[in-house]
């Protein structure tokens, strides 16, 4: 019989504090997230404080003449007691917040669908039926459920098809229906003047259509090629997916984490901590924490040094998040020499492998340092990821390869080049090789779909 006793063992592992787990947190950040976080932990922890913003300018630090009310207010010291300053400011600052917010909240594409359909002089049962179709559409105008799922009640359903037909009517046309072919066969139907053969094309030939087999249209529609050229521009007058034009989705600006420029044919990295305020400890929790015998109960002496700890560490852990975006910035410009001074195709391969042996950390921590975090350079702003790229083969001797993000950029100058647009993706292979980089014909048209170029012979059509 196998006997159970006590055994101790010595073991070592990592716990995940949440000082830890914050540093890792800060470490991922852009600049915009660790602003944010910066102000919610000021406004945690009392013994954290701001010794320099340099983002924002104070207007109370302006003369009042740059303010823009270098005229006195003649009313201030007015006998009428029904006027306060105070109380006018506030109403004006209301009223602009008011009128910014409703400016700036964008129309989703129910709220535009819904407006349309208050309009309508149509009986409530109508109403509420058309109120449920389009608070089941996507961003695209898409049904999200099935209409068998969405109307179970016989009286609803046999509502359906005329509220369909009166809500694919609204603006924009082609919304409340299942797919793009369908969204394109319901503007083909209302169309003013559409091509007389389009909804036989979007209809039986969607899918030929899609994969650009335009010979099998041809002889299964029976027409030239002229013909079908004539149809197929015209269905390209058709939007797709009319629904987006009325996504809430606000555009965000990147902005750099990093600059790279060159001065007297050297790199200069200078980090951007224009928008990150300088952080400091609060100078009364300092005192109290020196003078324990003033700092009153224990339950007070407790709260400022946990509060001075956590601020410490929270300046210390964003010091070395900079300090290391700098050191990996570093060795992204060594490795990336002739991309920073001549241009994007002369792009290498480079792995987050390499990086983390240059600088003498785990290939986590430059992944999370390089995460959603862009530099400025001559060539423009790319995210720091932009740098590492997978190998392309080279023809040449000596063991030569190229990076995919570089053998982008070359089959993007070849298709720009005069001429270029009508190279088929055989001859830019071809071309590709004189030039040392050796890539299959459909990598090539991988490439040219990544980089939004349409085939040889959409681009001879337009």
């Amino acid at each position: 019989m196998q006997s159970q006793r006590p055994v101790l063992r010595q073991v070592q592992k990592l716990k995940m504090t949440p000082q830890l787990y914050q540093a890792v947190k800060l470490m991922a950040l852009p600049l915009q997230d660790l602003r944010t976080t910066i102000e919610e932990e000021l406004e945690k922890n009392p013994a954290l404080q701001v010794e320099e913003d340099r983002s924002t300018v104070s207007l109370d630090s302006l003369p009042a003449r740059e303010k823009g009310d270098g005229e006195a207010d003649y009313f201030e010291n007015s006998s009428d007691t029904g006027y306060s300053r105070a109380d006018a400011e506030a109403a004006s600052d209301a009223r602009r917040q008011f009128i910014e917010g409703a400016l700036s909240l964008p129309e989703s594409l129910q709220d535009h669908l819904l407006w349309q359909l208050a309009l309508q002089p149509i009986p409530e049962s109508w109403r509420r039926v058309g109120e449920l179709l389009i608070r089941n559409l996507d961003e695209n105008g898409f049904h999200i459920e099935p209409l068998d799922v969405l109307f179970k009640e016989v009286p609803e359903k046999a509502l359906v098809p005329m509220i369909l037909d009166l809500v694919q009517g609204f603006d924009p046309l082609g919304v409340c229906v299942t797919d793009v072919r369908e969204s394109l066969l319901v503007q083909i139907r209302r169309h003013p003047s559409p091509h007389p053969r389009a909804a036989e094309l979007v209809e039986g030939w969607f899918e030929e259509l899609e994969k650009q087999k335009l010979r099998d249209i041809e002889k299964g529609m029976k027409i030239s090629e002229a013909r079908l050229r004539e149809i197929v521009a015209f269905v390209r007058t058709l939007d797709p997916l009319p629904g987006r034009n009325y996504s809430r989705e606000v555009a965000r600006y990147v902005l750099p984490d990093v600059q790279v420029t060159i001065h007297d044919g050297e790199f200069v990295i200078i980090l951007n901590d224009e928008v990150v305020p300088v952080l400091g400890l609060n100078p009364l929790f300092e005192e109290m924490s020196k003078n324990r015998e003033k700092s009153g109960d224990p339950k007070t002496r407790q709260f400022v040094t946990q509060n001075l700890n956590e601020a410490r560490w929270f300046i210390r852990t964003i010091g070395q998040r900079n300090e290391t975006l700098l050191k990996v910035c570093r060795a992204i410009v060594e490795f990336q020499r002739d991309f920073f001074m001549r241009g994007p195709k002369y792009l290498k391969p480079l792995t987050l492998k390499d990086i983390a042996g240059e600088i003498g950390v785990h290939e986590a921590t430059v992944s999370r340092i390089t995460s959603s975090k862009y530099v400025q350079t001559e060539w423009g702003i790319f995210a720091l990821k932009h740098f590492f790229s997978n190998s392309v083969p080279g023809t040449a001797g000596g063991g030569t390869s190229f990076s995919k993000e570089g053998v982008k950029e070359i089959i993007r100058e070849i298709i720009g080049q005069e001429g270029g647009g009508t190279l088929s993706d055989q001859r830019i292979v071809e071309i590709l090789a004189a030039q040392g980089v050796s890539i299959a014909r459909r990598t090539v048209a991988k490439y040219r779909g990544e980089l939004a170029i349409d085939s040889s012979y959409q681009r001879r059509r337009t």
